[in-house]
């Protein structure tokens, strides 16, 4: 390791330990479940559904989860850090490179090699997450079943890895406007993974059935066709065994097209409860939210390429030297762009909550208009947020980067309020 390598990694072991010091202050400051006074005492406000414990757990709770989340993603960067600065990624290919000749081979495994070190490396902040909602009671799941799933996620994502990086360096490889011919290539492999991930992957992770209940499928149908939705049955998977929290969605497109419900929400929400939970999802049917969010995703892929294709220039014209990577389309080159993936991906978070957040409401709204009551919603709602000691007024920095649907606070006051 060279001497600017060096410096470079103190200055961001130092950095990152200032960060934390300062998200924690952030997070401990803003903990408290506070209700803006004209809230007080209606149906949005906490203390109406939450018992004092639940109120003292949330907040603890949702502070150090919280903590964990914002300190994960430059824990992830320190890694790349590490490896390209220590000048590790380019001494492991170039030790691949002689061991093994067939770069059919070669390739996937420094890529995986190089996914493992940064899964394991994470893996302690996933093993405190787990043991926090453990220890609320939130998540159920013994340990082994949940390593198991994340050993089968990181295999899923390792082979989609090795795919993606394989064609950014065979691109990168042959010049010119290799991220506009990346994105050309990502666009059919993102609609493919919509379409399979239903049927392929998720069935990997959690067990699927037809709804146990026909009587409660048939409502849901019925509600399904009022609103125009093409479903012949209702999915239920198995999730008691795995956590308390409640959840309901509608997936895939086309024939792999879902309505899923997980067996908790079947199991602690009543049956106009449930049937609420289910409009809603019917709603971003109706509203085509599927089909907007494939088209965000391949728009937001196009751009997130052309900024990072600059920003990839820019790093190695600037580092080379230090990473010990004289050529873009070398193979070591997958550490700056899985570091770039990463930042990319969560500088871009406000925006991609933004847009979830209005498409959420815009369910809500339908929802609502579909069952003709905010009854139900208020106190599924309410439910929903109790499960999983949810703060209904989460503080902004929280909001921003981590909520995808409007507060707990805004829904429940939206459904209280409500008139036909």
């Amino acid at each position: 390791m060279n001497t600017s390598g060096r410096r470079f990694i103190r200055y961001y072991s130092l950095g990152l330990l200032l960060y934390a010091v300062a998200i924690a202050v952030y997070v401990i400051a803003t903990k408290a479940n506070n209700v803006p006074e004209g809230v007080q005492g209606t149906a949005a406000d906490p203390r109406t559904f939450m018992n004092t414990r639940q109120l003292a757990d949330s907040e603890i709770y949702s502070a150090w989860r919280n903590w964990l989340f914002f300190i994960g993603y430059p824990w992830e960067w320190g890694v790349y850090v590490v490896l390209l600065f220590s000048g590790a990624a380019a001494s492991f290919a170039r030790w691949l490179r002689a061991k093994v000749p067939a770069a059919v081979w070669r390739f996937p495994l420094y890529v995986l090699s190089i996914a493992f070190v940064v899964f394991v490396a994470g893996l302690p902040w996933r093993i405190a997450a787990y043991l926090l909602s453990r220890g609320y009671g939130i998540t159920t799941q013994p340990f082994w079943g949940w390593l198991r799933d994340k050993a089968v996620a990181f295999g899923v994502n390792g082979l989609a890895t090795v795919a993606a990086a394989a064609a950014a360096v065979w691109l990168l490889q042959s010049g010119g406007r290799w991220w506009l011919k990346l994105w050309l290539l990502s666009v059919p492999f993102t609609l493919f993974l919509m379409v399979v991930q239903p049927v392929v992957i998720d069935p990997l992770i959690d067990k699927f059935s037809r709804l146990e209940d026909p009587a409660l499928e048939r409502d849901i149908l019925e509600l399904a066709a009022r609103a125009g939705v093409p479903a012949d049955r209702v999915y239920e998977v198995h999730m008691a065994g795995k956590t308390n929290a409640l959840n309901a969605y509608v997936t895939g497109i086309g024939p792999t097209l879902r309505i899923v419900l997980w067996d908790t929400t079947l199991r602690k929400l009543n049956r106009d409860e449930v049937l609420q939970v289910m409009a809603h999802e019917i709603g971003h049917y109706a509203r085509h939210h599927l089909e907007w969010s494939t088209a965000g995703a391949v728009g937001s892929s196009f751009a997130l390429l052309w900024i990072g294709g600059r920003l990839l220039v820019w790093a190695h014209a600037r580092w080379k030297k230090v990473w010990g990577i004289e050529r873009l389309g070398d193979m070591a080159v997958v550490p700056v762009l899985l570091l770039l993936v990463s930042v990319l991906s969560f500088v871009t978070l406000p925006f991609a909550n933004a847009v979830s957040r209005q498409a959420e409401h815009a369910a809500d709204d339908f929802a609502l208009r579909l069952i003709g009551s905010g009854k139900a919603a208020v106190t599924m709602n309410q439910k929903l947020a109790a499960a999983t000691l949810d703060i209904v007024d989460p503080p902004l920095l929280v909001h921003v980067f981590r909520d995808n649907h409007p507060k707990d606070m805004e829904r429940i006051h939206d459904a209280d309020t409500y008139r036909p």
